[in-house]
C-alpha cells in the first residue's frame, strides 16, 4: 500500500484557492488539488507492507492519546522547491506550526524505531494546492508577495491518519485507512 501520516483540511480553505486559480490562469499552468485531496503530510511512507501498516497504526494511536487538539492558522503562499524553478504551490502555516512539528517529529521518531523509512528533509507544515507544470515566475513571485500575509482560514486539528494514497489517470485517490483522535481537553 502506497500511503502517508496526515490528515485532511477543512473545505475553508478551497474558497481562497479557487479565487488564486482565477487569477492566476493567465500565468500559471498546474493541476490544482481538488477539495476533498488537500491534506497535510507528517510523513510520506511510499509502498509500506502491512506489517509496517500495523506499526503505523500503532504508533499513530500512541501519538494521538498524547495530544489534545489545537488550532492552525493557514497564512502565506510558497513554492516548492524555490521561486526560480516552482514546481508545488503551497499554502503555509503560521499559528499552530509548532505544534505540527512536533507531531511530524513524534511521527517520524516513532516509525523510524519500527523500522519504516524516513525522510531526511525537514518537515515544513504546508498544504500543497497547486502541482506546476509551467509558469511566469515574475507573476508568480508578485503573487506570493501579495499573498504573503494573506488569512486562508483557520481549523482545529484534532486527528492523526494513515492515509493510503492510489495514483490514477485522473489523480490521486485518498482514502483513510485509520484516523485517530487527540484526546480532548478536560473541561
Amino acid at each position: 500500500m502506497r500511503a502517508f501520516v496526515g490528515f485532511f483540511t477543512t473545505k475553508g480553505i478551497y474558497e481562497h484557492v479557487e479565487k488564486l486559480k482565477e487569477e492566476t490562469k493567465s500565468y500559471l499552468k498546474g493541476k490544482w488539488v481538488e477539495p476533498q485531496n488537500m491534506h497535510m503530510t507528517f510523513q510520506f511512507l511510499g509502498d509500506i507492507s502491512q506489517s509496517q501498516a500495523v506499526s503505523v497504526l500503532k504508533n499513530l494511536q500512541s501519538i494521538a492519546e498524547k495530544h489534545a487538539p489545537f488550532k492552525v492558522q493557514y497564512r502565506s503562499l510558497g513554492v516548492f522547491p524555490d521561486r526560480r524553478r516552482p514546481r508545488i504551490l503551497w499554502v503555509g502555516v503560521s499559528r499552530g506550526e509548532n505544534r505540527l512539528k512536533r507531531l511530524a517529529n513524534e511521527v517520524a521518531q516513532l516509525n523510524k524505531k519500527a523500522g519504516i523509512r524516513v525522510d531526511a528533509k525537514p518537515f515544513h507544515p504546508h498544504v500543497t494546492v497547486c502541482r506546476i507544470k509551467e509558469a511566469d515566475r515574475k507573476k508568480l513571485g508578485s503573487l506570493m508577495n501579495r499573498y504573503r500575509n494573506f488569512n486562508f482560514g483557520e481549523e482545529t486539528v484534532d486527528r492523526i491518519a494513515l492515509i493510503s494514497s492510489s495514483l490514477t489517470s485522473i489523480g490521486p485517490i485518498y482514502t483513510v485507512v485509520e484516523e485517530f483522535y487527540f484526546r480532548r481537553e478536560s473541561s
